[in-house]
């Protein structure tokens, strides 16, 4: 497997939504409640949801009364996500690393660890100066990521779980300054492997990141109350920037 395709194959499998189901929906809404009023985006401007997957966040951000735009790389994803379209909530396959639309949004919302895939750096960085051509001007980037330092010194190298009779032999490791998930599947007759790799970039890394790319940043904060981050116990790392110009 060539380590900068592993996203194609893993988001596109049906083992990763039923890996991560467990994820907190309550959590997320009442995260998506907190930035958004914190924000306080133009209802008259559109949102896009940067990695999207299957539309989860989108279609609640749309609740709210906002337009808004999704994109994934995931057919599957996208595919599934269009049946709950209309004039104000769309979805698109599309590469995050290419501009969408250019100065187009008033807010880009990169949700719950969407960033940091590819092992190129060039790449990742790719992704945040699409996503300032897809802003209109002082438009924000709000991204949602792991803490690095934390998850790192708290790694689990292995992990199992059965689900629905599907058992996930989960290796976690730290390769080449990303966090590295091989995920071994035994579902019946079907063993199957896929990978996930997430880059460790810390608070430093993305205001090197985000200053190439032509964002000011203007607040962070460490969890989904958006309490102040703090690299020892916080478990998020959120970064809320402008674009500049």
């Amino acid at each position: 497997m060539e380590r900068e395709k592993w996203y194609r194959s893993w988001f596109n499998s049906p083992y990763y939504h039923m890996l991560y189901r467990h994820r907190d929906t309550r959590e997320a809404e009442i995260f998506i409640d907190h930035i958004l009023k914190y924000l306080k985006p133009n209802p008259q401007e559109w949102i896009l949801d940067l990695g999207c997957g299957k539309g989860r966040h989108s279609i609640s951000m749309h609740s709210r009364g906002f337009k808004v735009v999704g994109i994934d790389l995931s057919q599957q994803n996208i595919a599934y996500a269009k049946h709950f379209e209309n004039e104000q909530l769309r979805f698109e396959r599309h590469d995050m690393r290419n501009t969408y639309r250019e100065a187009h949004f008033g807010l880009v919302m990169n949700l719950f660890t969407s960033f940091g895939y590819f092992d190129r750096m060039e790449e990742n960085l790719q992704v945040l100066r699409a996503s300032h051509a897809n802003l209109l001007p002082k438009g924000r980037l709000m991204i949602d990521y792991l803490n690095a330092p934390r998850v790192a010194q708290e790694l689990i190298p292995i992990e199992k779980k059965e689900i629905d009779g599907v058992n996930f032999r989960i290796e976690r490791s730290m390769e080449h300054s990303s966090i590295i998930k091989k995920i071994f599947v035994n579902d019946g007759s079907k063993e199957l492997r896929f990978e996930e790799h997430v880059k460790a970039l810390n608070k430093q890394d993305f205001k090197s990141l985000l200053t190439q790319s032509g964002f000011e940043i203007v607040d962070i904060f460490g969890d989904y109350a958006l309490n102040q981050f703090n690299e020892d116990k916080s478990p998020r790392l959120i970064l809320i920037a402008r674009k500049k110009g």
